[in-house]
């Protein structure tokens, strides 16, 4: 079973039943509740990948409020990756022939009244310690932008065009109805600053570790979002990176 203590922090995955229905709960609060995304009855985010996920919890150590959550969906190589969240909005076959273990990391969302950036490093130190210890290759999901508009999202995704796309080798193709393919649209330069501050924390972590993004954007109307493919290969991480995420680990 997987815990880590960090600080004022534990991490854990979900066990019961109550742990998900929390999870989901949390998840509720942040993609749903205020967010213009599609109400749900029963207050909770609930999708069909559930069950096959593994759930993390972060929790205060104090009060034991649940504070961040994501799920893992672990692959054993490119030929199960249809079976992912991903695979229902992008064309992946160029990933099908991927010979190492893949990991789709998902919902990952921190409580909206939490700033505290330590939840993010102990999310992190979570994910390195699985994926040392079950040799995992890829790390790939969904990087969403709150919002449909591209325009709001402009110069983030002027960045990504020149900065981020993925190589031609695993780049997505278009498989959802409704996308804004930005690397073909968009002529801007970005403004670095402007990008940075509209970039998603999730999506600039992974970028930071060396990841690149498809050259499309899918909107979700029913979360009221835009997301991008994100993939990063372990291996392409800087070394100075990887000693930060495995000191959180240890």
């Amino acid at each position: 079973m997987l815990t880590l203590l960090k600080g004022r922090y534990s991490a854990r995955f979900a066990e019961t039943a109550a742990d998900l229905d929390a999870a989901q709960r949390l998840r509720y609060l942040t993609f749903v509740a205020d967010t213009g995304a599609e109400p749900r009855v029963d207050g909770r985010d609930v999708d069909a990948f559930d069950p096959q996920c593994r759930h993390v919890l972060i929790e205060e150590r104090k009060t034991g409020r649940l504070v961040c959550t994501y799920r893992f969906l672990d692959l054993e190589a490119g030929r199960d990756i249809t079976r992912s969240y991903s695979a229902q909005f992008y064309g992946l076959e160029a990933l099908a022939d991927y010979e190492g273990r893949m990991l789709e990391m998902g919902r990952f969302c921190v409580h909206p009244e939490l700033k505290d950036p330590d939840v993010l490093r102990v999310a992190w130190g979570v994910m390195t310690r699985y994926v040392d210890d079950n040799d995992v290759a890829l790390l790939f999901g969904c990087s969403s932008f709150h919002g449909t508009e591209w325009q709001d999202h402009a110069d983030a995704l002027a960045m990504l065009k020149h900065r981020h796309i993925g190589p031609k080798r695993f780049l997505p193709k278009v498989k959802a109805p409704n996308v804004f393919k930005y690397a073909a649209r968009l002529r801007r330069k970005p403004d670095a600053k402007r990008a940075m501050l509209k970039m998603p924390p999730l999506l600039r972590t992974y970028l930071m570790m060396g990841g690149w993004v498809s050259d499309h954007a899918v909107v979700d109307p029913d979360l009221n979002t835009m997301h991008v493919f994100t993939g990063v290969e372990i291996k392409s991480i800087p070394p100075a990176r990887k000693k930060l995420l495995r000191a959180v680990a240890g």
